[in-house]
């Protein structure tokens, strides 16, 4: 009896749907008849009006497919765009850093010459120079602009030699600078890459092959040709320069054979900041021994200086000195070694060429063909070690 009554449940709403079907239908057919249209029979539609065409299925499978691959398009679109805007702002980063770098050396330069002009004291202008690049790393790290780095005695042990010949290396330059011009110091600076092959040969074990000798030739050939020429040569900036180059190389090398475990290993503006605190440990006492204490105002208005003068030419140029030095570290973090090397032989150029205008320096034409053989060799060096085989 359920079964009967089920069935006849169904057989009514089964009726009652056609019947509901077959009115909504007719009501549009007199709709579109009106309309002037031709829309088939009156009577309700086929059952295959019910059914898709396998044409429409497979035209539905297409569109559906179709979508699904402009999907993915879009997304590595997005995707790529996202690549390009990142590479873009790196890019831009980069060029930003390189472009202060140069701009800090040309002030470094200038108001550190200004100021060995009128206070001729090479070894106070050093730790004055370090002491301002202490505090500014005290308040960089008090204020966790960079992380305060957690320094063991094994480190300490293996940066103290190159605390040494980095405080040594500017002290030699502000030696020069204070003998002899800007541009000439810088010249006779380019033959670093000599220094560099020959302490590497020596300490290192590095034979160069005939392409690097090659490329040192026009750098050593460079700066002699205008050393002859100098206007404002003496041997003491020459030898001061010479000792500059030695030194710094120094400090490279003893990086590679006094390297901490890497376990132990620090970022390199970690690194220098610590080089810089110890570099004003160390040349501290030796300045005072060497000069005494020359930089009270007393002194400077006794010497018929002007102490305000003094205090901001010498206050901005340890400013840019640090400041030159942390960004050179951060591109050198971002770029390989050999561009590094480039682009410091363009900030060479540059500054070379800023310092003859400022300070008016007279420059005979053999002298500029010395300055620039020099600053080319240079050049060929870094392409000539950026392609160097790999020793195994």
């Amino acid at each position: 009896m359920g079964w009967v009554i089920s069935i006849t449940g169904l057989h009514f709403i089964f009726t009652w749907a056609g019947l509901f079907n077959t009115y909504i239908y007719s009501m549009d057919y007199k709709i579109l008849t009106r309309a002037g249209a031709n829309p088939g029979p009156a009577h309700g539609p086929p059952l295959s009006a019910w059914i898709p065409p396998p044409q429409l299925l497979a035209v539905e499978r297409r569109s559906n497919s179709v979508q699904v691959k402009a999907a993915a398009d879009s997304i590595t679109e997005s995707s790529d765009d996202e690549s390009f805007v990142s590479k873009f702002k790196d890019t831009l980063v980069l060029a930003l850093l390189f472009g202060l770098w140069i701009l800090f050396n040309i002030y470094f330069n200038i108001y550190n010459k200004q100021v060995l002009k009128v206070f001729p004291y090479p070894a106070t202008v050093t730790a004055a120079q370090f002491a301002v690049g202490t505090v500014f790393v005290i308040l960089m790290w008090t204020s966790n602009l960079y992380k305060r780095p957690k320094i063991t005695g094994a480190q300490l042990v293996a940066i103290l030699p190159l605390a040494v010949v980095h405080a040594l290396g500017n002290l030699f330059t502000n030696m020069s600078l204070g003998k002899v011009s800007v541009s000439f110091t810088h010249t006779i600076k380019a033959m670093e890459p000599f220094f560099s092959v020959l302490l590497s040969a020596m300490f290192l074990g590095e034979v160069p092959n005939i392409w690097i000798i090659s490329s040192l030739i026009p750098i050593v050939g460079g700066v002699g040709l205008a050393s002859m020429t100098e206007a404002s040569f003496n041997w003491a900036g020459f030898w001061s320069a010479m000792a500059s180059n030695l030194t710094n190389q120094s400090r490279n090398v003893l990086s590679k054979k006094l390297m901490v475990k890497k376990e132990e290993s620090m970022d390199n503006i970690t690194l220098f900041s610590v080089i810089t605190i110890m570099s004003f440990i160390l040349s501290a006492p030796v300045s005072i021994f060497m000069e005494g204490v020359k930089f009270t105002p007393s002194f400077l208005q006794s010497a018929g200086l002007n102490v305000n003068q003094v205090y901001t030419w010498s206050f901005i140029a340890a400013l840019c000195y640090h400041a030159y030095q942390q960004v050179s570290y951060m591109i050198l973090q971002r770029v390989s070694p050999v561009t590094h090397s480039v682009g410091n032989c363009v900030k060479r150029v540059v500054v070379i060429v800023t310092s003859v205008l400022f300070f008016r320096t007279p420059v005979s034409p053999i002298n500029s063909l010395g300055t620039g053989v020099a600053l080319a060799g240079v050049f060929l060096y870094s392409r000539v070690t950026s392609t160097k085989p790999k020793t195994v």
